[in-house]
């Protein structure tokens, strides 16, 4: 369970970060709303994950998760570079949180 939970958080984590363009310097009143609320949801469910799973694995798979999908996303939604070192660099962050979580053991 703790796993599902940080999974969602990392993925709040996405969707609070590609919010952020969105608040224009948080002037934005809907976009700067569903910002904090993603925001702290995200925060809420990293903060339940880590009671069980360790605090370091915890925080890299969160970022990890945030990184990579809000890079990816970014990629599709505002023309971020896609080149070949970026790619291969956001595959070794999957490599990377996969071998965090089989480390795990739980």
């Amino acid at each position: 369970m703790a796993w599902m939970l940080l999974v969602v958080a990392g993925l709040l984590e996405v969707g609070w970060a590609l919010l952020l363009p969105a608040t224009r310097g948080f002037t934005k009143l809907v976009p700067t709303a569903g910002f904090v609320v993603l925001l702290v949801c995200s925060m809420a469910a990293l903060s339940a994950a880590a009671r069980t799973i360790p605090l370091g694995t915890a925080y890299a798979v969160w970022v990890g998760i945030g990184a990579t999908g809000t890079a990816l996303l970014s990629i599709v939604l505002y023309g971020d570079p896609a080149t070949p070192a970026r790619l291969f660099f956001l595959g070794l962050l999957i490599v990377a949180i996969i071998g965090l979580k089989l480390s795990q053991g739980a």
